[in-house]
C-alpha cells in the first residue's frame, strides 16, 4: 500500500472509530470471512423499544470478497455468490431490513442482492458515477496500485463472472423498483449517460429515479465528495421520510 494510502486509511479509521464505528471480521462459512465497518453497538441488541427511535440501517457495498479484508477459498465469482456472503454477513450483525448503496461493481452485487433477498433490502441507491486529474493524482495512483496487487487473479476472475450469455439472460423483477435510485455521474465515460436512462427505463421499468452529479466522472465520491454527499444525504432522507 502506499504511503499517502496508508496514510488516508489511518486517519479514516480514526475517524470511524470517533463516531462509534469499529471494523469486524465476521466468518460466514470456514474459508469465507467479510469485513464490515459496523456501529458498535448491534441495533437488534438495543434496550429502545420506541421503533421510531431507531436509525434505519444503510450499507456501503465497498468490502466485497476480494476487496479490502474479505476473502474466500471458494471458486464461484458470480454476483448472486457475493451477494449471498454479504446477505449472510448482514444477518449476523443483526440487520434485518436496510438501504443499500453500492458503486460500480458494488451496485451490480446490490442489484442482485434486491432480487434474491427482497425482505432485506428496503431500498437501494446504485451509482456507477474517469477523470483522475480531478483528484490528487498521488493518491489516486496509490489506490489503484494496492487495488491490483492483491487478489488480481481473482478480480480478473470477478469480471469475468458478469459476462452473461444472450440465452441465460433474464430480467428480474425487482419489487423495490420504486425505492431504487440510481446516482450518476455526468461525464462517466465507462457507464454512460445512455447505460444509465437505458438501466431505468428497460430493467426497472421507468420505476427508479435518475439523479446526476454534474462534472463527475465513474469515481464521483472522489472527484466531487461535497456534491455527492448532498445528493445522497437527499435520497437517504426522502426515503425515510415516511
Amino acid at each position: 500500500m502506499g504511503k499517502s494510502l496508508a496514510m488516508c486509511m489511518s486517519l479514516l479509521r480514526v475517524l470511524l472509530r470517533v463516531f462509534g464505528v469499529r471494523s469486524q471480521a465476521v466468518e460466514i462459512e470456514p474459508g469465507t470471512v467479510v469485513h464490515f465497518w459496523a456501529p458498535v453497538e448491534n441495533p437488534s441488541k438495543t434496550t429502545i423499544h420506541n421503533e421510531a427511535k431507531r436509525k434505519p440501517a444503510v450499507v456501503f457495498l465497498h468490502d466485497l470478497l476480494f476487496f479490502g479484508g474479505s476473502a474466500t477459498d471458494s471458486t464461484e465469482r458470480s454476483p448472486a455468490f457475493q451477494a449471498e456472503f454479504m446477505a449472510k454477513g448482514l444477518k449476523k450483525l443483526g440487520v434485518e431490513k436496510c438501504t443499500l448503496v453500492g458503486l460500480s461493481y458494488g451496485g451490480m452485487v446490490g442489484f442482485k442482492m434486491a432480487e434474491m433477498y427482497p425482505d432485506l433490502v428496503d431500498s437501494m441507491v446504485s451509482f456507477a458515477p474517469s477523470s483522475p486529474w480531478r483528484c490528487l493524482i498521488f493518491l489516486y495512483r496509490d489506490i489503484f496500485q494496492d487495488m491490483f496487487i492483491n487478489y488480481k487473479k481473482e478480480r480478473v476472475e470477478l469480471l469475468e463472472a458478469l459476462v452473461v450469455k444472450d440465452k441465460d439472460f433474464d430480467i428480474p423483477n425487482y419489487p423495490q423498483a420504486q425505492r431504487i435510485h440510481l446516482l450518476w455521474g455526468e461525464e462517466d465515460v465507462i457507464f454512460t449517460k445512455e447505460i444509465a436512462r437505458n438501466l431505468k427505463e428497460k430493467l426497472l421499468e421507468g420505476k427508479a429515479t435518475l439523479h446526476n452529479v454534474e462534472k463527475a466522472g465513474h469515481v464521483v465520491q472522489l472527484e466531487r465528495p461535497w456534491a455527492y454527499n448532498r445528493q445522497l444525504k437527499k435520497i437517504l432522507a426522502s426515503l425515510h421520510a415516511n
